[in-house]
Order: structure tokens, then C-alpha cells, then sequence
């Protein structure tokens, strides 16, 4: 697989990461809640500060920034380590789940660089509402708390400061647990609860991928031009005749 062909996969997912992003955060309230597909797939807007799914490093700007630094350096060993695995003569499934999990780190660290600096502010608001379509938002959507581009560095945040955008929801399966069940009994219980975004997803598939078929996968590379020569005739045996 060649190397350009690796970097057209990274751009493509990174190209839809980020006009998603741009959409929901310039049409969303944070907090709003639209169905899609019924109630098992929404559009469900909020921001984090922190790694993939919501999860958080630190509550404080020192962890944001370490977060954010050991992202960028991330992405810029994951671009030489590509090229590496590439000219390496890697297969191709290698190849292509490194090219998400790039891109995931990418997307995401793109929101980090640049939100902060170029959006206003999407504060959770009393605004946000449920929603049965993305028509029936727009037609009933307030406007009030729906961010909008600015001028470079009049943002609500620093370099390395932006939020990272989340919106894709998939609550399966939503219930109230048996009492006799400890610790958790009569509590209500969503599967799958995590609000993602198509960076986050770009990397779980990659690594999930490597994780679960890395003896199909991951093998010593061959070399390009590798010919198997036949075998030469013994000379010891053909002067004994």
C-alpha cells in the first residue's frame, strides 16, 4: 500500500470529523438532543476538555495543556511511524487501521489548536432542548447559546485550550436495574452511554481492529522484490559422474 494512499484515508476521515464538528457546533445549543434513527441513534452536543469519550486528564488548564502537547507529539510520531510501516512493506490492514487511529488523533487534536481561537463559547445552557428531527430543531431552536465563528484569537479559549466536540449517541438500551442486583439495583442503566464524535470512532476501529485479528494482520513484511531463486545443483555430485 502506498503512502499517498495512507494519507487520502487520514485526510477523508479528518475532512468528516471536522464538518460535523463544524456543523453542530455552529447549530446545536450544548446540551441539545436530536433523534436520528429512533432513540437508539441521536445527535446529542456537548464539549469535553479531555481524551476520547469524555474522559479527562485534569480539571485544570496545566492538564488540558499537557493533554493537548502529548497529542501533538503523538500525531507527529504517528506520521513518521506510518511511513515507517509503509516503506517497511507492512500489509495492508496495518497500514489502514494506523491511518484511523492517526486521524482520530488528529480530528481531535485539531479541536484543541483551533476551537478555542476561532469559536465563541458553548456554554451548557437552559436553551438546549429534545428533539424529534433535525427539521422539527430547526424550526422550534432558539438561537441563544449557539456559538458562531470569530476572529482568529477572540475565541473563548487560548492555543492548545479548544474543547473537543462530541455529538454521536447510541443508547441502546435504556432500563431500570432489578433491586436485588448490588450496588446498582434500582438504578436506571444506559448501554451504550458514551457521546463520541468520528475521530474517537476512527481510533477505537483501528485499535479495537489490530487488538483482535493482530495475528492476521501484523506479520514480518516481505521484501518488495523478493524472488525465490530455484535451488543450484550440487557441484560434488555432478563431477562424481
Amino acid at each position: 500500500m502506498k503512502y499517498r494512499n495512507a494519507i487520502l484515508i487520514v485526510l477523508l476521515v479528518i475532512i468528516a470529523d471536522q464538518l460535523l464538528k463544524f456543523y453542530i457546533k455552529t447549530h446545536f445549543v450544548n446540551g441539545d438532543d436530536v433523534k436520528i434513527l429512533g432513540s437508539w441513534f441521536r445527535l446529542h452536543f456537548i464539549e469535553n476538555e479531555g481524551m476520547a469519550y469524555g474522559m479527562k486528564l485534569s480539571e485544570s488548564v496545566a492538564g488540558k495543556l499537557l493533554l493537548s502537547s502529548f497529542r501533538l507529539i503523538a500525531v507527529v510520531f504517528g506520521f513518521y511511524l506510518l511511513h515507517r510501516l509503509v516503506s517497511k512493506n507492512y500489509g495492508k490492514g496495518v497500514i489502514i487501521c494506523g491511518s484511523l487511529i492517526l486521524a482520530g488523533a488528529m480530528g481531535n487534536l485539531l479541536d484543541s489548536i483551533f476551537y478555542g481561537l476561532i469559536f465563541t463559547d458553548s456554554p451548557y445552557s437552559c436553551f438546549s432542548g429534545n428533539y424529534d428531527s433535525l427539521r422539527n430543531m430547526m424550526q422550534n431552536h432558539s438561537q441563544v447559546g449557539v456559538a458562531h465563528l470569530t476572529k482568529m484569537g477572540q475565541g473563548y479559549g487560548k492555543f492548545l485550550q479548544g474543547k473537543v466536540v462530541d455529538m454521536l449517541y447510541f443508547p441502546l438500551l435504556e432500563t431500570r436495574l432489578p433491586n436485588w442486583i448490588p450496588f446498582m439495583g434500582g438504578k436506571n442503566f444506559v448501554f451504550f452511554e458514551p457521546v463520541f464524535n468520528i475521530a474517537d470512532a476512527a481510533i477505537s476501529v483501528g485499535v479495537l481492529t489490530l487488538v483482535f485479528f493482530q495475528k492476521r494482520l501484523i506479520h514480518k513484511p516481505m521484501a518488495a522484490n523478493t524472488i525465490t531463486q530455484p535451488a543450484e545443483p550440487n557441484p560434488g555430485i555432478a563431477d562424481s559422474r
